[in-house]
């Protein structure tokens, strides 16, 4: 098959060269000439673990291209695919659709032939009827069918979800789209992955229903873990043994200091919106917006309370500052208001991160950074635990301690044991775990 996939963004990219290892022809289409000149050579604008690689294998192959001009690509597409940018729309919460809309105008004008146009940004439900109407009004008498197919990747495991998916999601209304679909994913027939074929609104619905009831469960977990640390409970004794129920699942339920990255927040407020607007309110989603803003907020007291009452004039070292490990993203990461807090506080931060140190240094003006773990930690008062990278896990506590003025730690994702941590003789606080008893 021959795909064109409009945007060369994080979703776009990743699908493109997925659809490339498939065996389809693709050609990656962006209007950012830098960022097409950059992918020409070889260098991928993004953090995603084996990406480089599978990208590099596709163009070498032939497979897979990149351009800026759309006509071309979508005149000679048996599928193309809508991959832009739906941010949050300033002022109401709503995703702002008016690169999807300006895709299926351009769109509308290239088409040639029988063209599946699919929307896989993620879109408010009414979205893949309005592309219709775009197309169909330039284009009375164009052949063409809409489809929506939502992705559901995670960040920093993206080409894992892609390749080995839990489920495929297509909405479409001719069997004509339905078999171009079917087509393009056959290799994931081939495994079993089960496919699920629906009309547009419900495909539509649900990614923002999936996103939205993964928020919930981590904003449960948290509020669980609030409850514990005030009655002596242990929430990760807790998350298992309510995760081992079958019904109720053991996956986001790790407590932490809020939710953030490109989905979750943007995907639960338009949620909320949407539901508003077609008057069926979604009141349990609106609460998990409001209780996950204010617990990012609230974490930087905690940091302040472990320490006395008091940062000012504190240096405090800071591991992690993507919203989760093995991606660059900084967007709605925790850090984002914790960190500012406790430099309005008095404080002064010296961070290390792995990937977000770039894009941290544009977003969080006036803090220092490391090259190491261990030197962010050197002649710190106390060390914050952001974001749960791998290599955090594997570092020698007793180094850590040598290296700090004072050896106290406030672990957001808990990832030390506090008994060993105590037992080394660190001021330890955790997330949810039981504080020793006096």
């Amino acid at each position: 098959m021959r795909i064109a996939m409009i945007g060369a963004g994080y979703v776009g990219l990743v699908s493109g060269a997925c659809f490339a290892q498939f065996g389809h022809d693709v050609v990656c289409v962006d209007k950012e000439a830098d960022k097409i000149a950059r992918l020409r050579r070889g260098e991928i604008p993004i953090y995603e673990p084996g990406l480089e690689k599978l990208v590099a294998d596709n163009v070498r192959s032939g497979r897979l291209e990149f351009g800026s001009n759309l006509g071309d690509a979508v005149g000679n597409a048996d599928a193309v695919f809508i991959a832009v940018g739906t941010p949050t729309r300033r002022g109401d919460g709503h995703a702002d659709l008016s690169y999807v809309y300006a895709a299926a105008a351009e769109i509308a004008e290239a088409i040639r032939g029988y063209t599946v146009v699919v929307t896989k940004s993620t879109v408010p439900v009414g979205t893949g009827r309005e592309v219709a109407r775009i197309i169909r009004e330039a284009q009375p008498s164009g052949e063409f069918d809409v489809a929506a197919n939502p992705e559901f990747l995670r960040e920093g495991a993206a080409i894992e979800d892609f390749m080995k998916p839990d489920r495929v999601v297509i909405g479409v209304e001719s069997q004509r789209a339905r078999d171009v679909m079917a087509a393009i994913y056959r290799p994931l027939n081939l495994i079993q992955t089960p496919m699920v074929f629906t009309n547009i609104e419900t495909a539509e619905v649900t990614k923002y229903a999936g996103n939205a009831f993964l928020a919930t469960k981590i904003t449960f977990i948290n509020e669980i873990a609030d409850l514990c640390e005030k009655v002596g409970a242990d929430v990760h004794d807790v998350a298992r043994g309510i995760g081992l129920d079958g019904r109720i699942g053991r996956k986001f339920l790790h407590p932490g200091p809020g939710f953030g990255g490109s989905c979750f927040p943007k995907d639960t407020l338009a949620l909320a919106y949407t539901a508003r607007e077609a008057n069926a309110p979604q009141t349990i989603v609106e609460q998990v917006i409001e209780v996950n803003n204010s617990r990012k907020k609230r974490m930087a007291q905690k940091v302040v309370e472990f320490s006395g009452g008091s940062v000012k004039g504190l240096k405090i070292a800071v591991l992690g500052l993507t919203f989760k490990p093995d991606t660059d993203d900084m967007r709605d990461a925790p850090s984002l208001d914790i960190v500012p807090a406790l430099q309005a506080a008095g404080a002064t931060i010296v961070a290390f991160d792995p990937a977000g140190m770039a894009e941290a240094a544009r977003l969080l003006p006036g803090i220092g950074f490391a090259k190491t773990a261990y030197e962010a930690a050197s002649g710190a008062d106390v060390l914050v635990v952001i974001t749960e990278w791998h290599e955090f896990r594997g570092l020698d506590p007793r180094r850590i301690k040598e290296a700090m003025r004072q050896p106290r730690i406030v672990d957001l994702r808990n990832i030390f044991d506090p008994e060993e941590m105590r037992g080394l003789g660190f001021a330890y606080e955790g997330i949810g775990r039981p504080r020793p008893r006096t």
